[in-house]
């Protein structure tokens, strides 16, 4: 079920008038968002149901038992059950064709050609993200940051929440759980907070992602045939598609929990206006990094080591993210390229220079701000080519295919309303960007009739540049 499709909009005024319906009742409220939650994800392919099922099983059975042993044998044993069937889950259903593929092209380097097996399945949606929330929570148990939790309703919403289900946000059992133990009551002002998000979630996706990915995809498939001119337009068009995509389905799912009284992590703020790589990561794909950076990255030492040691587990943090986006050698570059950009802040300890919002309560960065966020925007742009091609080598091919004569020539693709539409998108974020979301208080200060003529004008343009409905691209992680 799509957030941004007619069932869905049948779906959640249903669940959300029995919901409140059931005021005051919290077990119920908890079992029909559980109800729900199954639901909604058995609308992608009910087969996969089982291991949705299977993975909740399994990290609450692991978590009570590292809980009640006193045993620091038995405590590791259970915790390496856990981790290791998770992750056997995620590389078979993920990884395997890709290890297997590479490894037999690695033997025909060397004159050996073997017919590798590789298993014809389709990725379960979600199971990068349902997977994660387990992780945490028995890593968490296992440090003893957390107790286990006996409610097997309250640790399976945790898991399945239907909002962030099969795209994040990524969400941990400190924040999470102890919203969905608490009772909720009906906040209208949060609803309405919610709604607002929701709708400029669905601007995003419908409006700007899916007429930028028209063109995108145009351009990348036929990239050889096009000056460079239009390869950096393609590029940028990506740029902004994968940006108000995914950004677009975590306003949906934050304004959508929202309805429910929770709230769930923050997972963008404003990216594409970071002076340095290192501030971008912060506001990209917050729930993702900040996993990486408490699970992975601090464990293997941080920043606290020598020189080889920040270079190590810099490589390792990034590698390792661009290797959870998909199976191919592209987003391992894209992964490692920016390392590349991140190492130069972090060895001169200029990593953190950027931690508040640019030009903050002013109307205009300054010119060495613009210049940096320009310079930060180009590199973006630039790794993601790695992310949309098909391959390395056709990854290396539109880069070159951007540095030809060509590139000073007037693109052949002329696409004026999307490009305008874009430009309109950046001032709209540009304005809100000290808001959780660009709209958050905008018009709240207007009249109502010419308040509500913002939000038609909102749904319109909806409505007017939608097509048929379009996958989130996350949709595949």
């Amino acid at each position: 079920m799509l957030f941004n499709s007619i069932d869905f909009a049948i779906f959640l005024p249903i669940v959300f008038g029995l919901y409140w319906l059931a005021n005051n009742k919290l077990k119920l409220q908890n079992i029909l968002l559980l109800v729900a939650s199954y639901f909604f994800y058995a609308c992608w392919d009910w087969r996969f149901m089982f291991l949705l099922i299977f993975s909740t099983l399994l990290d609450y059975y692991t978590g009570l038992k590292m809980s009640d042993t006193n045993s620091a044998g038995m405590k590791k044993f259970w915790f390496w059950l856990s981790i290791s069937v998770n992750l056997g889950f995620l590389g078979v259903f993920k990884y395997y064709n890709f290890f297997v593929t590479s490894f037999a092209d690695g033997l025909s380097q060397l004159g050996l050609h073997v017919n590798p097996w590789t298993i014809k399945i389709i990725l379960p949606i979600g199971i990068s993200f349902y997977t994660f929330h387990g992780l945490s929570y028995v890593i968490d148990i296992y440090k003893d940051r957390i107790k286990a939790e006996k409610n097997f309703i309250d640790y399976a919403l945790f898991v399945s929440f239907f909002p962030l289900l099969v795209a994040g946000p990524i969400e941990r059992a400190t924040h999470l759980l102890p919203q969905i133990q608490r009772e909720r009551h009906f906040n209208y002002a949060k609803a309405v907070d919610g709604l607002r998000q929701i709708l400029w979630g669905l601007f995003k996706k419908i409006v700007i992602a899916d007429n930028c990915a028209e063109y995108a995809n145009q351009i990348f498939n036929h990239s050889a045939t096009y000056s460079g001119s239009t390869l950096v337009l393609g590029a940028l068009f990506f740029t902004f598609q994968i940006y108000a995509d995914f950004s677009g389905y975590s306003d949906i799912a934050l304004g959508t929990a929202r309805l429910f009284g929770i709230e769930l992590l923050r997972n963008f703020a404003y990216p594409y206006f970071s002076r340095d790589i290192a501030e971008f990561w912060r506001r990209w794909h917050i729930s993702l990094s900040s996993w990486f950076r408490d699970y992975l990255y601090i464990p293997l030492g941080g920043s606290r080591g020598g020189t080889w040691m920040k270079v190590r587990n810099t490589f390792i943090i990034f590698i390792v993210s661009g290797f959870w986006h998909g199976a191919a050698w592209t987003f391992i570059v894209w992964g490692a390229l920016n390392a590349v950009y991140f190492l130069p802040l972090l060895l001169t300890n200029n990593n953190r220079n950027n931690l508040e919002t640019v030009a903050q309560g002013k109307t205009f960065p300054t010119f060495r701000e613009f210049f940096s966020i320009l310079l930060t925007f180009g590199l973006t742009v630039l790794a993601w080519i790695f992310f949309r091609a098909a391959d390395i080598h056709h990854a290396i091919s539109y880069i070159a295919g951007i540095f030809k004569p060509s590139l000073f020539s007037i693109p052949e693709v002329k696409p004026l309303t999307v490009i305008l539409l874009v430009i309109l998108f950046i001032l709209i974020e540009w304005r809100g960007r000290e808001q959780p979301y660009a709209i958050a208080d905008f018009g709240l200060q207007w009249k109502k009739p010419l308040r509500y003529a913002l939000y038609y004008a909102i749904i319109f343009a909806i409505i007017w540049f939608g097509g048929k409905e379009q996958e989130f691209i996350y949709f595949q992680f």
